[in-house]
């Protein structure tokens, strides 16, 4: 039996997981990306199964951080003109956000091996 690779190429990862407020995350935009998605299905789903989110697996991301982020990753330009404050997903919080989202590609990408990979490469 081969071992089976995930879809989404290590390197589309790697530049896609942050360090914020000591954590290694993943805005919501970038997973809403990952996962085939659009952002407001996603918070919608997260907000629908709030008590599958505790404080340890999501925050949200405070103005200034917003500014920072957007600031120093040009992929996430996009928020610069968004009113919504994104979320940042850890670890869990990525696997459970594929858990409630009904999209096969949700299924499919593997995110339990994102983070591990990304450790490899610190």
């Amino acid at each position: 039996m081969t071992p089976t690779k995930s879809i989404v190429p290590v390197s589309n990862i790697q530049q896609r997981i942050l360090f914020i407020r000591g954590e290694k995350v993943i805005i919501d935009a970038d997973i809403a990306v990952l996962y085939g998605v659009p952002t407001k299905r996603l918070n919608e789903q997260v907000k629908r199964n709030k008590e599958r989110f505790p404080d340890d697996f999501m925050f949200q991301l405070f103005p200034e951080e917003k500014a920072e982020v957007v600031a120093n990753f040009d992929h996430l330009s996009r928020l610069k003109f968004s009113k919504a404050l994104p979320y940042a997903f850890t670890e869990h919080g990525t696997i459970m956000a594929a858990s409630v989202l009904n999209s096969q590609r949700a299924v499919e990408v593997r995110p339990c091996e994102w983070f591990l990979e990304f450790s490899t490469f610190i």
